[in-house]
């Protein structure tokens, strides 16, 4: 292991995708709290850079395009901006590299840094041969939850105890209380993880009669236009446009509660600290459901869709008192 002085150089790896970061930012607070001079950096892909940003003991995001990189592999500008952000990485030095996600691409950016790397050995990386890249490979089970995974390999290898308590997010944003919002999140790049339509509306529904707004973002045009048509058969429901993730961070930490599919923004509600109900459809909870300090549930499973009367009866506790 890494002899760590008091102060170490620490440079997280953790690019994609959305849940994946959201997973890993305990792994900053658990570092913080066992070196408190640590100057943590985090290697990100673009569009989720805001999510490491949010965290008030990471210091500097070190982005990257693989995503944008891959559709122009060949294009001389590609080459060149790959250049440029493998110059910005060698021009910094770490005692720890941590790459956490264990996969080719992120192995690919590890070596770009300077600094002892660590990661997954072959039996417990996703892709076995990430493990050529690190200078010390670890084993952690790989039957535990993302978020456990993500912190046991980070205490391993800097060489601190695991606290009891569950895991701190990092996530200080400023919370409105007694809020009538809740917070919808409807979406997925699968569609297999979807929730029927009409079971949002119907739940919508019955929220409504019990006082509360149904707020309803959407990024993608088809997402949006799926938010629109169910926000309009619920009364006093509002799709929200296009919202970049931190001010989205915001709304969610200012609604009474978020619920939403398996996806990467009902992970970011759980994160800020709003009570969030996760319904899943194709996705184990035991290995990538909602995970944190503060109430929260998962539904369903593989194959096994929640219907409304479950998920209003889990809620219960949430809604004002009649």
């Amino acid at each position: 292991m890494p002899d760590l002085t008091t102060e170490p150089r620490i440079l997280l790896v953790k690019t994609s995708s959305m849940g994946d970061v959201i997973h890993n930012l305990p792994v900053a607070s658990d570092i913080i709290n066992n070196f408190p001079g640590a100057k943590i950096d985090w290697a990100v892909e673009e569009s989720f850079a805001d999510l490491p940003r949010l965290h008030p003991s990471v210091r500097e995001i070190l982005p990257v395009s693989l995503r944008r990189w891959k559709k122009r592999p060949f294009s001389p500008a590609t080459w060149r901006e790959i250049k440029a952000t493998k110059a910005a990485f060698a021009a910094r030095e770490y005692d720890v590299v941590l790459d956490s996600q264990g996969l080719i691409k992120s192995a690919w950016i590890t070596r770009w840094a300077k600094g002892k790397k660590i990661g997954h050995a072959a039996d417990s990386a996703r892709e076995p041969f990430a493990a050529r890249a690190y200078d010390l490979r670890l084993s952690i089970p790989k039957n535990l939850h993302a978020v456990e995974r993500n912190r046991r390999l980070a205490a391993a290898a800097c060489g601190y105890e695991l606290p009891e308590n569950g895991p701190d997010y990092g996530l200080a944003l400023a919370q409105q209380q007694g809020s009538d919002s809740v917070v919808f999140l409807t979406a997925s790049s699968l569609d297999a993880k979807l929730w029927p339509d009409m079971r949002w509306v119907n739940l919508g529904r019955a929220l409504a009669m019990r006082g509360l707004i149904v707020l309803l973002p959407g990024g993608s045009p088809t997402e949006r236009r799926r938010a629109q048509s169910i926000a309009e058969l619920i009364p006093g429901a509002q799709a929200i446009p296009p919202m970049r993730l931190a001010d989205l961070a915001s709304l969610l930490a200012n609604a009474r509660f978020a619920v939403g599919v398996d996806t990467g923004l009902s992970h970011l509600a759980a994160a800020v600290g709003v009570p969030t109900l996760v319904l899943h459809t194709i996705t184990d909870p035991e290995r990538t459901g909602v995970f944190c300090r503060q109430w929260h549930q998962n539904l369903g499973g593989k194959n096994l869709i929640p219907d409304v009367e479950t998920a209003l009866t889990t809620l219960a506790p949430l809604l004002p008192s009649s």
